[in-house]
């Protein structure tokens, strides 16, 4: 399996993994899976971060890196099917990660609910 983590998903294993569903926690962990962070997590935790609003290690992706987790760069393909979503969310972040499990075929590891509402496979955690 190929798992995309949504961005509060790779928060919640760096920080407390007991926080995702078994199945998904499972999944995530097997090493027959490859798990994915997206450069647009990277972004939208940034963000959050260079605002005051989250408090990570300067040094998060290469913690995640080291357990496993693949880089995922947001491509022109990935930008192009993000415009054609339905408007289900209006979250730019969030379109662009189903936009990347849509392209890539990609589980979404999301507690999201709106996730369910595009054609995508969906990990819930």
């Amino acid at each position: 399996m190929r798992i995309l983590l949504d961005s509060h998903t790779a928060l919640w294993w760096m920080d407390d993994p007991t926080r995702i569903k078994k199945k998904a926690r499972d999944a995530i962990a097997d090493p027959m899976n490859q798990v994915f962070l997206s450069a647009v997590s990277v972004w939208e935790l940034g963000l959050k971060i260079s605002k005051g609003k989250l408090k990570l290690p300067a040094n998060f992706t290469e913690l995640l890196k080291a357990d496993g987790v693949d880089e995922l760069a947001f491509t022109h393909a990935h930008a192009t099917q993000s415009l054609m979503l339905p408007s289900i969310h209006g979250d730019p972040f969030d379109r662009a990660l189903i936009a990347q499990c849509q392209v890539e075929s990609l589980h979404f590891a999301t507690r999201d609910q709106f996730a369910s509402g595009y054609e995508l496979a969906v990990l819930e955690v």
